[in-house]
């Protein structure tokens, strides 16, 4: 499950992105804002999240190493980006959280969370 900003541009465009990439459909998505996120992640990474997270039989991820394990689940060459672990957590989550902060300016911010199309409905969850 990968657990998005459902206002964020830029959320949004790697939502669109894990979209078209994962050929096998294995991912499923929840805004942040939403019922799901709020039901399942756990009151210590709901309250105030405003990062991606993921999660899977392994547990919960964020910043960083919620998007490296989300590349590495859509295997082939996607795999080759854990090789990023490599550098340090407290590096690669100083990027992203520098990213995270502009992310509205650079990107936008959506008015509302985003629509699924209707041959992506199966894949979201409220």
């Amino acid at each position: 499950m990968v657990y998005f900003d459902g206002v964020c541009g830029l959320c949004n465009r790697f939502v669109d992105f894990l979209l078209r990439v994962d050929s096998q459909a294995i991912l499923r998505f929840a805004p942040l804002q939403g019922e799901t996120a709020r039901r399942l992640l756990p009151p210590s990474l709901a309250d105030g999240l405003d990062t991606m997270a993921f999660a899977d039989r392994h547990g919960h991820a964020l910043r960083s190493e919620a998007v490296l394990r989300i590349l590495a689940r859509l295997g082939g060459f996607w795999r080759l980006a854990g090789m990023l672990r490599i550098v340090p957590r407290p590096l690669r989550d100083w990027v992203y959280d520098a990213v995270a902060r502009r992310r509205y300016r650079l990107f936008g911010r959506l008015p509302a969370c985003r629509l699924p199309r209707p041959e992506e409905r199966a894949r979201f969850l409220p």
